[in-house]
């Protein structure tokens, strides 16, 4: 038995995977509050053109959308299914998503984009990436970026093995945070992919996902592994603008 994901259902679920967030970062919403103003400090344009890296179900797209009225935004993602939410409750001529493996050679390529964007944005993503396909990516942004042009990645970054007890002093703030907030208590990822897979309206696109994207890292990258390959790639400075815990905002300028 199957069902039908009409926009009020996608936003159902959109609605639900923002309280799953909320579990890991309880400070979510100031994180995309913060890139909203990184985006506006930096970005000349009235009408930016912004691609999200990773776009998942649209959650920082819907919230630049919100914030710029003239922003275009294109947002990439290997993930059928979360493309699909984002598809069905933020689709305009203001947004569009594309299917594409950001670990692939060709990824910007499939953007299909008319003029160089003005920024690539992400949040909680690029984790999902090894050193290397990090690297590759953030040297492609860079290409394509028009002058002046920024990149912003929020997401848990760490040290590395070379600082362990920083890194648990991080995880461990960022958990009293979600105790005091309340976030603690909400749904964690198992359990909403666990209910994503019983859902009858999205059982044919949990197939089209099953055997997909692999959630793996074997070479993970430090948090200044990503400002050491924006600044080879190109940017003229990068570094960090914004940090709870373990909850980092990173930024390439062009």
């Amino acid at each position: 038995m199957t069902g039908t994901l009409d926009a009020d259902r996608a936003r159902y679920w959109l609605d639900r995977w923002d309280r799953q967030q909320e579990h890991y970062m309880p400070d979510r919403e100031q994180r995309f509050e913060v890139i909203g103003d990184i985006l506006a400090e930096q970005l000349d344009r009235p009408d930016p053109l912004i691609v999200d890296l990773g776009v998942g179900p649209g959650t920082l797209s819907e919230r630049l959308l919100r914030r710029f009225p003239a922003v275009s935004i294109v947002g990439v993602d290997a993930d059928p299914l979360l493309l699909a939410l984002a598809d069905r409750v933020l689709g305009s001529p203001r947004f569009r998503t594309v299917f594409a493996d950001l670990r692939a050679a060709d990824w910007f390529g499939e953007l299909g984009l008319e003029r160089a964007p003005d920024a690539f944005v992400s949040t909680t993503a690029l984790h999902w990436m090894n050193r290397e396909p990090l690297r590759a990516m953030i040297e492609t942004c860079a290409r394509a970026l028009a002058p002046g042009g920024v990149f912003v990645n929020g997401d848990h970054l760490y040290e590395g093995e070379a600082s362990p007890r920083l890194d648990g002093l991080g995880r461990a703030i960022t958990a009293r945070r979600a105790h005091r907030t309340g976030a603690a208590d909400a749904e964690d990822w198992a359990a909403w992919w666990a209910a994503v897979e019983q859902a009858p309206e999205l059982a044919e696109l949990v197939r089209l996902r099953n055997g997909g994207f692999e959630h793996k890292v074997h070479d993970r990258p430090t948090a200044h592994d990503y400002v050491a390959f924006a600044r080879a790639a190109g940017f003229a400075e990068a570094g960090f603008v914004w940090q709870y815990g373990d909850d980092r905002i990173v930024v390439g300028i062009r």
